[in-house]
């Protein structure tokens, strides 16, 4: 810290800057909390959605499988080839506190079914189904995952400002603050000190 001038204005300024660096800190201390709380909730409802893709996802492979089986895969393959379609992922924003995060939508998808009946088993119907009912909650997962990457970042930044203030800047203020008053006290001391001699000095004289 700067060297500084011991003297009761710069003592009022320092100690205006260790009441703003306090406050600053404990509402910075509060968002780092709720951050952490939201952050920790988001982390346990991914896990959740994760789980639940993967088990949605296996079962639908597992039906393509017995799909191929009964068709056999050149069938499956070719029969596929045709259901797929381009799908508009809608990106936005919005403020999670005071933090920017992504939101995505999707259109109703439908899967436009242009294979044969006729030539395809019946059990390809559900695997198409089963894949169609992920994607939303596919791309709801990839929305969640990327708010809980941005709440880290803002996290960690937080956190960083957070122990700035209370292992550095608060501390020095206070110890900046501590010497002022003991160097004040210091200059009361030799005034009264000098009063006390001058005072002697004069009633010697009398």
């Amino acid at each position: 810290m700067a060297k500084i001038n011991p003297n009761r204005m710069e003592l009022l300024k320092l100690r205006r800057r260790a009441q703003m660096a306090k406050r600053g800190h404990k509402l910075l201390k509060d968002k780092l909390d709720e951050l952490l709380r939201r952050f920790l909730a988001l982390i346990d409802k991914a896990r959740s959605g994760r789980v639940d893709i993967e088990e949605a996802l296996a079962e639908a492979f597992g039906v393509l499988a017995v799909a191929r089986g009964e068709g056999g895969t050149i069938v499956i393959t070719e029969a596929l080839a045709g259901t797929g379609q381009p799908t508009t992922v809608e990106v936005g924003l919005e403020n999670l506190l005071s933090i920017k995060v992504p939101t995505f939508t999707i259109p109703q998808v439908a899967v436009s079914i242009k294979y044969s009946l006729a030539t395809t088993p019946a059990v390809l119907d559900s695997a198409v189904t089963g894949f169609e009912t992920v994607l939303n909650p596919l791309v709801s997962l990839a929305q969640l995952e990327k708010t809980i990457q941005l709440l880290a970042v803002e996290i960690d930044k937080t956190r960083r400002r957070v122990n700035a203030l209370e292992y550095i800047l608060i501390p020095q203020l206070e110890e900046s603050i501590k010497q002022i008053n003991m160097s004040l006290s210091e200059q009361e001391r030799a005034n009264l000190t000098r009063v006390m001699k001058i005072k002697e000095m004069l009633e010697a004289r009398r």
